[in-house]
């Protein structure tokens, strides 16, 4: 979860995109999906992709609690949930390394340890896949009446997984492995036995237009517990006939917060939302800035805003987009006092003193320019001198720490 998940970045989806966007089936295998993105002429930008910095990624991971937090908030959700058989559906759309939904399985399964779970998670990054599929054992040890499915897909097309364009959805590489045995050392095995089918079916290319990765091949991995199948059958999606219809879709970080107001709700949130079931909710969380963090980036880059659209504006565009034609969706922007959460960066008590340590100073540095997402050409001029390490220092000073703010918001969908 950029939370800035790698993949939740810029969206790649649009349910009423106009035919001559579509890749033509000769460029099908080469390029797909390459209108997904706005160009960077559109966004004003270079071909950037920020969220494939691994490092910056993994280090904002392990030194801030976002992933706890959020995953705190969508147990929220969890507790609106009324499971309708054959089974509770949930929608990851940017899983990440999974830290996220490992901890919503966990709070799954404590209030429906019996219930059968459908669980998608969309990720384009084979990194964040290996990551996610390391969890995995665990929750089919513990919740062994589960189907988890794992794409690549885009927006528009990961939540019925298959492909929009049918010259496309003819190199489908669409996997089901039933792991055998009911221990988590002998799930773990069979699923590190994958990585050839992870790296066969996880290659990319990178967009000339944006930047942003791009899958070569569209794929799908389906798991579930071999001794479980007969539960199972009316859970575990057969080719061409997935159902979109979702009880849960937690989009976190689910695009960049500069991208223009349309592509946020066109290309990512209006097709989520089109996928929800009867009683389903969709919750949304993105940055929202007004924190010592975006402090740190206005000492170097005074006029910096990166965080452009709050949840009014979006849900505002949202209504508009779908009001009309679906008249059974909520939209739900909550008071401040339930929407605005924050989140820490990790620090003992005694870190923040006289004399910051620098490899504090730099966590704090890297997850400020992370959440802001700064493009690494402006980085490399501001890394230049020491003026960053000074105005680090002086708002952990300030505050005693570091700390973030996420904006959430909801939207659900009417029962009958």
């Amino acid at each position: 979860m950029a939370n800035h998940e790698s993949d939740a970045a810029a969206g790649k989806k649009s349910a009423n995109l106009p035919a001559s966007d579509e890749p033509s089936a000769p460029a099908a295998r080469r390029r797909p999906g390459a209108a997904e993105e706005p160009s960077a002429k559109a966004t004003g930008e270079a071909a950037f992709r920020f969220y494939d910095n691994r490092q910056k990624y993994l280090m904002f991971v392990h030194t801030c609690s976002e992933k706890w937090v959020v995953a705190d908030r969508v147990g929220m959700e969890l507790a609106h949930i009324q499971v309708t058989p054959p089974a509770l559906r949930v929608f990851d759309a940017g899983m990440g390394d999974g830290t996220v939904l490992t901890r919503i399985l966990r709070h799954m399964h404590r209030l429906f340890p019996t219930v059968p779970f459908y669980v998608v998670g969309k990720e384009i990054s084979i990194e964040d896949v290996r990551l996610t599929l390391e969890k995995m054992p665990d929750r089919f040890n513990e919740h062994p009446a589960m189907v988890f499915v794992v794409t690549n897909l885009y927006y528009s097309e990961a939540p019925s997984l298959m492909p929009r364009n049918v010259s496309t959805a003819a190199i489908l590489n669409w996997q089901e492995v039933a792991l055998s045995g009911n221990t988590a050392y002998e799930f773990e095995k069979q699923i590190t036995d994958l990585q050839q089918v992870l790296s066969e079916g996880w290659q990319v290319h990178s967009s000339q237009k944006t930047g942003n990765p791009l899958y070569d091949r569209p794929s799908v991995l389906i798991l579930y517990r071999a001794d479980h199948q007969v539960l199972l059958d009316q859970v575990i999606p057969r080719l061409g006939q997935a159902k979109g219809d979702y009880d849960l879709i937690v989009a976190s970080q689910p695009y960049r917060a500069r991208m223009p107001l349309e592509f946020k709700v066109d290309r990512v949130l209006k097709p989520l939302a089109e996928s929800l079931a009867p009683g389903g909710r969709m919750l949304t969380v993105h940055s929202y800035g007004r924190d010592p963090g975006i402090e740190i980036i206005r000492k170097l880059w005074p006029d910096e805003n990166p965080f452009q659209h709050d949840r009014h504006q979006i849900l505002h565009h949202m209504k508009a987009k779908l009001g009309r034609q679906r008249r059974d969706l909520t939209f739900k922007a909550y008071a401040d006092k339930r929407s605005i959460f924050r989140y820490e960066m990790h620090t003992l008590p005694s870190e923040i003193g006289t004399n910051i340590g620098t490899s504090t100073l730099l966590a704090a540095w890297n997850a400020a320019v992370y959440v802001a997402q700064i493009e690494d050409w402006r980085l490399e001029e501001a890394i230049a001198d020491s003026r960053y390490l000074h105005a680090t220092r002086e708002v952990l000073h300030e505050y005693g720490g570091l700390w973030f703010k996420d904006e959430s918001f909801v939207v659900s969908r009417r029962r009958g």
